[in-house]
């Protein structure tokens, strides 16, 4: 008997079609079946968790995880059993610990030893070391503060001081002034920077909660470049230029970004680079394969030699959806049946 590929998916959300999956999940099952490999849906529900499980170990052979975080309420549980279905041998695509370790804000933190992310970058998963550090990192520049949970821009903000700081002083003092445009829709507050910092702790209290700081990149209003990966593949770049107004900084479409797509050909310099660090980012991320479908996002920067460089921005694989381009499933299939072949020929 054939073993199957197992797509997983959560029933509702608005990322599904009228049939009730997302858009994107089965032409990759056709996609596979017209290969010859057999694969089905099923739809996570913790009720059914140990018969998911016991089914998918028997007659699965890999995983492919297409949820959304955002309409996943049992994330732990669901990341519990793909940990379990791993261990007795299904192929996850991609392992639990790889969606979590390249999904995660705080990877800019963990990838400061290479030279896609400034060694100035800063992930605080306590008030206190927030309270400490960050004064001292916005006496030095502009900055950026992202929080771990939300999406399409909420909880990013650009912090800039009202007034240049006092010569001598090496943090900014908590009651001056400070400028915050959020990435969601660009709108601009003013705050006092311990009242600003009081807000902010909600992004690190809870669950997952932490909060990364790194310096803002002015020419991010030259647009947000988004390397779509198969595996150790370029497929296409995206280039997000956001919205030609004052203060705007965020790429998403809500915010009024354009959006074109470009071949990996046009960015030669970006996707060498990246390919080339991406043995050590592999390793620094705890050394499990590369998803199966992942983004990373860069922005543009100009070194000390006046050349241009690029800028990792956040990185995300949990459930890369291609709604737009249906046609990469079958780019999608291939990948999938030469990573079973690879996977299979390692356990003979």
């Amino acid at each position: 008997m054939q073993k199957k590929v197992i797509f997983f998916e959560v029933q509702g959300g608005t990322d599904k079609g009228p049939d009730g999956y997302r858009k994107d999940t089965m032409p990759m099952v056709h996609a596979l079946k017209e290969r010859g490999q057999d694969a089905e849906v099923i739809f996570f529900d913790l009720a059914k968790r140990e018969d998911i499980f016991q089914y998918v170990k028997e007659h699965g052979i890999a995983y492919v995880s297409r949820i959304n975080p955002g309409n996943l309420q049992h994330e732990a549980e669901y990341f519990d059993m793909l940990r379990e279905l791993c261990a007795v041998g299904v192929i996850g695509m991609p392992h639990p610990e790889a969606m979590i370790g390249y999904g995660s804000k705080d990877v800019l933190s963990k990838l400061t030893s290479t030279n896609l992310v400034p060694d100035d970058t800063f992930a605080y998963y306590t008030v206190e070391t927030f309270q400490s550090q960050f004064p001292t990192s916005l006496a030095s520049t502009e900055r950026v503060l992202k929080q771990n949970r939300g999406s399409t821009g909420e909880g990013i903000w650009r912090v800039q001081l009202v007034e240049p700081l006092a010569e001598g002083l090496t943090a900014v003092p908590l009651d001056a002034q400070i400028k915050c445009t959020e990435a969601k829709d660009n709108h601009v507050e003013y705050w006092q920077l311990a009242e600003f910092m009081t807000f902010c702790e909600q992004y690190i209290t809870g669950t997952n909660g932490m909060l990364i700081d790194m310096r803002f990149l002015p020419r991010i209003v030259e647009g947000e470049i988004r390397l779509f990966m198969l595996r150790d593949k370029p497929v296409h770049v995206v280039h997000k230029k956001p919205a030609d107004t004052e203060d705007a900084f965020s790429a998403t479409l809500f915010s009024g970004a354009q959006y074109r797509y470009d071949a990996p050909e046009a960015w030669q310099a970006l996707v060498d680079n990246f390919l080339t660090q991406l043995p050590l980012v592999t390793r620094l991320l705890g050394n499990y394969a590369l998803p199966l479908i992942w983004t990373a996002d860069f922005m543009l920067d100009t070194n000390e030699a006046g050349e241009d460089c690029y800028i990792l921005g956040e990185m995300n694989c949990s459930c890369v959806g291609f709604t737009s381009e249906l046609s990469l499933a079958h780019q999608v299939a291939e990948e999938i049946i030469t990573y079973l072949a690879e996977q299979t020929a390692t356990t003979v």
